[in-house]
């Protein structure tokens, strides 16, 4: 719950104060965004020990502040964020599996199977992934970042702004989707249909059709309105 390091100055010395995990209260940073749906771990127990350095020696006297929980033990670890905490290795291998585009469910049964008592929970894995995608993109907003995949790329694009700042329209195509347009452009499809994404923009699928009667997508864009 906290601790402090003696530094020589007065008034201070070396402690740490330990406490269960569901003492205190959940504080919502914005109320506006409560969910009613959702529970809190937290349920205010009161459970508290006090560890202090032994004078002229080695080793830690513990006091106890509060032996009582108002809560019942756990049958499980699973689902305790520092029973379920990740290697290292195991991160390693969440940020090659990511690479490769395996599916986060499929992640966890691979890390079960590397370690049968593993705590680790589908939550930590989506957080652990949105770690490593942060590192990547570094300072970068989403759409900074996007475009700079798009010129690594050498995708085909083109966007249109507003005010010259927000992004209002976007469109972008595969180099080989170009090869297969110029090959196979009598029949298109337009899909507009989609608006499953965080700025509820509609998304213009363009498919192509080819002479044996395969599809393939041709390009894609975000559009404000149809």
């Amino acid at each position: 719950m906290r601790s402090d390091t003696h530094t020589g100055s007065r008034g201070r010395s070396s402690f740490v104060l330990i406490g269960c995990e569901r003492s205190g209260r959940y504080k919502c940073r914005k109320k506006e965004f409560v969910r009613r749906d959702t529970g809190s771990r937290k349920c205010g127990c009161s459970f508290k020990l006090r560890g202090k350095p032994v004078i002229g020696g080695q080793g830690w006297m513990v006091k106890l502040i509060c032996g009582i929980h108002n809560h019942e033990l756990a049958k499980s670890l699973v689902g305790h964020p520092y029973a379920g905490r990740l290697t290292k290795d195991e991160k390693t291998i969440i940020v090659d599996m990511t690479k490769s585009m395996v599916k986060p469910r499929n992640i966890l049964l691979t890390l079960k199977e590397h370690n049968a008592n593993s705590c680790t929970t589908i939550k930590q894995i989506y957080n652990a992934r949105s770690s490593y995608s942060s590192s990547i993109k570094g300072s970068d907003i989403e759409m900074q970042h996007l475009m700079k995949l798009l010129e690594r790329d050498q995708y085909i694009h083109w966007h249109r702004l507003k005010d010259e700042v927000v992004v209002r329209n976007l469109f972008w195509c595969h180099p080989h989707a170009v090869k297969l347009c110029n090959a196979c452009h009598l029949v298109f499809f337009i899909d507009s249909t989609y608006k499953t994404n965080r700025y509820i923009l509609p998304l213009i699928h363009f498919v192509g059709v080819t002479p044996t009667g395969m599809t393939f997508s041709a390009r894609f864009a975000y559009l404000k309105g149809k």
